[in-house]
């Protein structure tokens, strides 16, 4: 049956998936989909999805091709993820209130708008606005 595929989860390496949870749920406002601190193990999901929603996975960065990869990836200056959002502008005051650093103001190209920032767990993240 064609179409039947869906996405389940995804993950993205990061330094310390607790800090990385609290940050994705604090600051970002994702919901969590999973938390078993006792095993390192943190999935978030979109805010207000249901549990049957793809998660994302904020895997710990302790297996040294994790860590070469998230860490080249960081060096290049290139977004691990991207999260889509109805609103870049609006999104990057909010989170510019909150502390997070971001490589430039919002900007615009052929695929919309976008702006990209560091999420203090070893990646870069671009919000796009299409």
């Amino acid at each position: 049956m064609l179409g039947s595929m869906r996405i389940k989860m995804c993950s993205i390496h990061v330094k310390d998936p607790a800090a990385a949870h609290a940050f994705y749920t604090g600051t970002l406002g994702f919901d969590t989909l999973m938390a078993m601190p006792e095993y390192n193990l943190y999935i978030i999901k979109d805010p207000g999805a249901s549990d049957n929603s793809a998660g994302l996975l904020l895997e710990p960065s302790d297996n040294p091709l994790g860590a070469d990869y998230m860490n080249a990836v960081h060096e290049a200056g290139l977004p691990a993820i991207v999260f889509g959002v109805p609103d870049v502008q609006a999104e990057y005051d909010r989170l510019m209130a909150a502390g997070v650093t971001f490589k430039s103001p919002p900007a615009e190209d052929p695929s919309g708008i976008s702006a990209v920032f560091d999420d203090g767990c070893g990646n870069y993240i671009q919000l796009h606005q299409d």
